[in-house]
């Protein structure tokens, strides 16, 4: 990506490291609770990211600490400034990307940035500095004056981010911003969101993809039900999981019951796929691993591969919840909060 876009930051009052905290957040729909007693806090220029299948909560979760809509008990500070007493403190002190693109398809990608700005009061010169600045800083400048409706889906996600930073806001939430878009299109985002980080932005990230949440969160909160099941880095929510293993596949299905014996030597249980040449045993780290490469070295047993795998963060939602990440939920009254 470009040159950082880097304006003037909107500073709320000394709150030390927090940027984002929630504090017993409940939210009900009559008799159904779609949040539960959440709590978390967020440091100051880093990533937390709300983990959880469609219907989890997340959602509902953004919109009460967005000021869109009221908790029915708990409390949330946005930048040291709390939702319910001081909603318009927090909306100049934060940007928010939803689901969906909300940006203009007649317009183009330039007359969205300048539209917006408008209604934020930014004057015309500078209002036109920063549109240069953001459609360059999101690989956005060759196609600034096109029709977004000719955009493609990873594009509209960078002008509804780009959009969302005019204000320069300290805070900004995500609300599975990557959803639909393509592998490339995830990943040139990502890069986007590292290089916000860099520059001191604190992002909250709600996500399905696990691969999103281990790429970009610093820490986690998984939440099922309306509820916080567990929390925190990713390395530490892999090793609730379950240890690591040892994968090893040999070249010759005929050596693999001595490659049985040998793995069996680490004291663990080994579990044999024969169809893929494939062993597999728990391992307690490198350690384990750098005597098996030598056990084999010595035995002659010729091997395709060996390697240590740690749980994924797919592995840790599965053990939690007994379910994956992207399975819906029976009910999702998060949507039509």
């Amino acid at each position: 990506m470009s040159s950082p876009f880097t304006p003037a930051r909107i500073d709320g009052p000394a709150t030390g490291e927090v940027a984002i905290e929630a504090v017993d957040l409940v939210k009900r729909f009559g008799d159904f609770t779609a949040v539960d007693t959440v709590s978390f806090t967020v440091p100051r220029g880093s990533v937390l990211g709300l983990l959880g299948p469609n219907g989890a909560g997340k959602t509902t979760i953004v919109r009460m600490m967005t000021t869109l809509s009221p908790p029915t008990s708990g409390s949330a500070r946005i930048a040291g400034y709390d939702v319910a007493t001081e909603p318009e403190m927090v909306r100049r002190s934060m940007g928010l990307t939803g689901q969906a693109a909300t940006v203009d398809e007649i317009l183009t990608g330039r007359e969205n940035i300048r539209m917006i700005g408008g209604l934020y009061g930014i004057g015309r010169r500078e209002l036109a500095r920063r549109s240069d600045q953001l459609l360059e800083q999101f690989s956005l400048a060759d196609a600034g004056n096109k029709q977004v409706k000719s955009y493609s889906g990873g594009m509209r996600r960078r002008l509804d981010l780009a959009v969302s930073l005019l204000a320069a806001p300290p805070v900004l939430f995500l609300d599975e911003p990557t959803t639909g878009l393509d592998p490339r299109s995830r990943s040139e985002l990502w890069d986007v969101l590292r290089s916000l980080v860099a520059e001191g932005t604190t992002l909250l990230l709600t996500t399905q993809y696990l691969e999103e949440a281990d790429q970009l969160a610093d820490k986690i909160v998984v939440i099922d039900k309306g509820r916080v099941i567990a929390h925190g880095t990713p390395l530490q929510l892999k090793e609730q999981a379950g240890a690591a293993s040892l994968v090893l596949t040999v070249s010759d299905a005929g050596d693999i019951p001595e490659a049985e014996a040998l793995l069996r030597k680490t004291g663990g249980e080994v579990f044999v796929d024969h169809g893929a040449r494939r062993l597999t045993s728990p391992a307690n780290g490198l350690g384990d691993l750098t005597r098996v490469v030598s056990w084999f070295d010595e035995s002659g047993i010729a091997i395709d591969d060996l390697g240590l795998a740690r749980p994924s963060l797919d592995d840790v939602f599965l053990s939690l919840t007994g379910h994956k990440a992207e399975d819906d939920a029976s009910t999702d009254e998060e949507k039509s909060a």
